[in-house]
């Protein structure tokens, strides 16, 4: 079955801008979230994923380059590029909306959650 993002992510209200991505879990350092984009020939392609990545000045996430070309695997015919989320650190899990005004101060402490 085919889900737009991994069950460890979901979108809300994001104070960096608009909708972002955010945590239902703990995820650990070097976890691949998955493709963000895809590029075919000249044009770049934006999965779900890929959609929602808000940017931060302390980031907890990068975006990974993955070069495929037929020079990879001899007698193939294809030539693209993908982009995947790799987190950089621990990142904790989000707090539901009823902690998060009781908690906002922790939370302007630890900086951004968003990825």
């Amino acid at each position: 079955m085919y889900k737009p993002l991994p069950d460890s992510l979901t979108i809300k209200p994001s104070k960096v801008n608009g909708l972002g991505l955010f945590t239902q879990e703990t995820i650990p350092q070097a976890t691949n979230l998955g493709m963000t984009h895809f590029k075919i020939g000249d044009t770049i392609f934006r999965t779900p994923l890929g959609g929602f990545i808000n940017h931060a000045n302390t980031p907890n996430c990068i975006k990974v380059e993955l070069r495929m070309t037929n020079e990879d695997l001899k007698g193939n015919q294809y030539h693209y590029k993908k982009w995947n989320l790799v987190t950089i650190k621990d990142i904790k899990q989000s707090l539901a909306p009823s902690e998060q005004a009781q908690r906002r101060e922790r939370m302007a402490k630890e900086g951004p959650i968003a990825f």
